[in-house]
């Protein structure tokens, strides 16, 4: 039983912190993947330090945090005495339940009322935005005030009562009984009410991403926006940082409470004694700790706002938002193209700016910030369908091309495309087409060449299909010579039929998941886009050979920057724009992406061309003859709500089966 009890223990632990062993291990890795280990390096930790925009997510982690746990212990902390002074029972125990309700709703449902909560309030009072840090504090100290109530009532409870009251009969105000009697006897339960609200303010994500404006993003939102692509090793590193810096304050913790300490403690209450000075009070003692707890507290958050305001407050703001890890960041040796432009701008204008950039994981979050009238951005970058979709419903304004001539730049293939038929909403940024990637050591050639591959029943249990219903539904419609925008629900019921056959094929539905399991051999079969194939392969394992090919029918998209109907600073965005098309920037960004541009600067650079390599500059940028002809054939299109719901409840069918 005992050596049963030991197991069980140990596989317990095993389960806790094996993940958190493997994010460790990998923050050392030389390459980029997660699941093959290339040899130790310190690589990650010096990108780390060198990721401003990180840095500055961490900054406002902390500052939020730090607020948001502050504010509410003060707040948390009057309640819970207010609650405990109330004579009615049926309140006290109205208001109980009300503190509880916060904890026990889910967070997407607190975040989203919250929002238009926000967004009713600034329509109401006539403001230009409805989120800014404000509405983000606001709600990060509405979830953090139940856990300090529910802390300090029970001690506030337990207190003798007649302390407090026996400070009134000495003379004591009632202020006065609380500050010197009442407040150092549930000191703990305050610091501890406290703490848990920085810890719950610091690991937030949902409600914060409801609810958070431009310029201020919180480290859990930029690790989600990642999630496009794969999430980069330097959050390894800084994972890894985090974990450290906990055990340390844990350590710490355990040791003040050691034998050791209570010795050196009773060694300073023996010179106290020696002295002929009365030994001190502990109550006094705690409440000096914690008040000199609440300066540093107040310290630290004043120094942080300090910090933001002043490096935020420049004479002119650009709010960007771009899908997350989709343009050089100054990582690896790379151009920073933000960093630069506030740079170029300064020199050619005479005046300073601020690129607050941000990012979205989907086309869907994008269009639900900006569609609610949330959030002020002035540069977007939509993909195609969603582009049509925004213009249909006035949420783009129409570009002056007078200050974009680098348009110019951008290949006439890429002109009157049918999400914006007069080329006047948008200005192409980077475009993708989807293929089939494949392990050569496990898939024989003879197989490779169509989307019949990812029905062969050869390789059962290899296969990865995407985890999206439009997609997923695309390469079955593809394979079958459908079309991928009908209307026609029979024809989206064939493709059911496909993918129910394909099912058991299936080794799982992905996204992100791909480049882990595709780089260690995990799947030998999946279809993603052409740029994300080399991103792979960089950090494939040894025993792994990825190829990539394109079926004679697949899907093309495009991604395009746009000025949303919200802007403030339309001119500014069309030099943003503008820039943007210039040679280094645009090359900058297409050998980060390695996805292809649009932009002649870029695939008919000899140093692009060069760095790329052969078979990315085939893969990239293969003969497709009237490309316009083959994207207006295959692309996606916006479809109706009702289509689309119904696609959905098809996509359902084949996940329950």
């Amino acid at each position: 039983m005992k050596r049963a009890s030991k197991v069980f223990t140990f596989l317990m632990f095993a389960f806790l912190f094996a993940p958190l062993v493997i994010l460790l291990v990998f923050s050392f890795n030389e390459a980029r993947s997660l699941s093959v280990f290339s040899g130790f390096s310190l690589k990650w930790y010096k990108e780390l330090f060198r990721d401003t925009e990180t840095l500055k997510t961490v900054r406002n982690t902390l500052v939020l945090a730090v607020c948001a746990a502050g504010v509410s212990t003060v707040m948390g902390t009057a309640a819970a005495v207010a609650i405990d002074r109330m004579r009615s029972k049926y309140l006290r125990s109205a208001l109980d339940m009300v503190t509880n309700i916060p904890m026990i709703n889910p967070d997407i449902i607190t975040g989203i009322s919250m929002m238009l909560m926000f967004v009713f309030a600034s329509h109401l009072f006539g403001l230009a935005n409805s989120l800014n840090f404000v509405t983000l504090l606001i709600a990060h100290i509405t979830f953090c005030l139940p856990y300090v109530i529910l802390q300090v009532l029970p001690r506030l409870r337990q207190m003798d009562k007649s302390l407090p009251e026996a400070a009134l009969d000495l003379g004591c105000t009632p202020w006065g009984a609380f500050w010197k009697v009442e407040l150092p006897e549930i000191m703990p339960a305050v610091v501890t009410g406290m703490i848990m609200a920085f810890t719950l303010s610091l690991d937030d994500f949902v409600i914060s991403y409801f609810t958070t404006g431009t310029g201020f993003q919180t480290l859990p939102i930029r690790i989600y926006n990642m999630t496009k692509k794969t999430v980069t090793p330097k959050m390894y590193a800084l994972a890894t940082i985090i974990f450290f810096v906990i055990l340390a304050l844990l350590l710490v913790s355990n040791l003040t409470d050691s034998e050791d300490s209570q010795r050196l403690r009773a060694a300073r209450k023996a010179k106290r004694a020696a002295a002929g000075k009365p030994p001190m009070d502990p109550r006094k003692q705690r409440f000096l700790y914690a008040g000199g707890g609440c300066l540093a507290l107040a310290a630290l958050v004043a120094a942080l706002i300090f910090t933001v305001t002043e490096t935020d407050n420049k004479p002119q703001v650009l709010n960007v938002y771009n899908w997350g890890e989709y343009i050089s960041d100054g990582s690896e040796g790379s151009m920073d193209v933000v960093k630069e432009f506030e740079k170029w701008y300064e020199e050619e204008y005479g005046r300073p700016v601020q690129v607050n950039y941000e990012t979205f994981a989907s086309n869907e979050d994008m269009y639900a910030k900006l569609s609610k009238n949330a959030i002020s951005y002035d540069v977007i970058i939509p993909s195609d369908y969603m582009i049509a979709r925004m213009i249909d419903e006035d949420m783009l304004l129409p570009l002056d091309f007078d200050n974009i001539p680098n348009y110019e730049h951008i290949a006439k293939d890429f002109h009157g495309l049918y999400y914006d038929p007069e080329d006047m909403y948008s200005v192409p940024y980077a475009y993708g087409v989807v293929g089939v990637i494949y392990n050569a050591n496990v898939v024989d050639e003879a197989d490779a060449g169509s989307w019949d591959l990812m029905w062969n029943e050869k390789y059962a249990g290899n296969i990865l299909q995407f985890n999206n219903s439009r997609d997923a539904f695309g390469t079955a419609m593809y394979r079958a010579g459908l079309d991928v925008n009908t209307d026609d629900r029979s024809q989206w019921e064939a493709a059911l039929q496909d993918l129910l056959a394909q099912r058991p094929l299936v080794k799982s539905y992905v996204m992100d998941e791909i480049y882990n399991m595709m780089e260690s051999g995990e799947g030998a079969i999946a279809a993603y886009y052409a740029g994300d194939y080399f991103t792979m392969l960089d950090a494939q394992a040894e025993n792994v050979d990825l190829r990539f090919y394109y079926p004679e029918r697949t899907n093309f998209y495009i991604d395009a920057m746009c000025i949303p109907s919200c802007c403030q600073n339309k001119e500014l965005a069309e030099i943003f724009i503008n820039y943007m098309l210039s040679a280094e920037p645009a090359i900058a960004n297409a050998e980060y992406t390695w996805y292809a541009s649009p932009n002649d600067l870029v695939y008919t650079d000899e140093g692009y061309i060069e760095e790329m390599g052969e078979e990315a500059m085939e893969v990239l940028y293969p003969d497709w003859g009237d490309f316009s002809e083959q994207y207006n054939a295959y692309a996606y299109r916006n479809l109706d709500p009702d289509l689309l719901d119904y696609i959905n409840s098809l996509w359902e069918t084949l996940k329950i089966n």
